[in-house]
């Protein structure tokens, strides 16, 4: 049976209709597009072949070219409102009330304390049950390279918690007093 079955043919048709290759060129498959270098790179078959050269711009053949179209700017809105009624800012560049900024502070030095004591926590119980390179066996490991993987996966864990706890001790310490 060859690969292309009766079964294929409709998902390679309808794939071929909604996928069609060269979408730009397919258009004015005579018109060149041009690469045209500095920042940003352009890629436009808008220019004529003079004005291609003077820009130093090099053709593109034989690639298929997607054109994406992006999003207009939007207008200039009305000016900044107050803040809302909690005290947080409506825009990054908004100032925020020294009194709001100091419960955040707390807050979040709440959280990442409580974090923090979580995974030490678990750190702890990790290495109790590592037992310093020498877990106890288990029974589903008759084999011993179960065992040396456990114990490779348990030594990786520790050191993902230690990992974790430095980093947290980070946050806290970043954090104002």
């Amino acid at each position: 049976m060859s690969v292309f079955s009766w079964s294929w043919r409709p998902a390679l048709l309808s794939l071929s209709v909604l996928c069609p290759l060269g979408a730009a060129q397919a258009q004015d498959p005579g018109k060149p597009v041009y690469r045209c270098p500095g920042p940003p790179v352009l890629y436009t078959d808008a220019l004529s072949p003079s004005e291609a050269r003077e820009r130093n711009c090099r053709t593109i053949d034989g690639a298929p070219v997607t054109v994406v179209q992006g999003r207009q700017p939007r207008a200039a809105t009305a000016p900044a409102t107050a803040p809302a009624a909690g005290g947080s800012a409506s825009r990054p560049g908004d100032r925020v009330d020294p009194a709001a900024q100091r419960a955040r502070d707390t807050d979040a030095r709440r959280i990442l304390t409580e974090e923090l004591r979580r995974e030490e926590e678990r750190l702890t119980m990790l290495q109790k049950e590592f037992n310093g390179g020498q877990p106890e066996r288990r029974g589903d490991e008759r084999n011993f390279q179960k065992y040396q993987d456990r114990v490779a996966e348990m030594k990786a864990n520790i050191a993902r918690k230690e990992s974790d706890v430095a980093s947290l001790r980070r946050e806290i310490a970043k954090l104002p007093q």
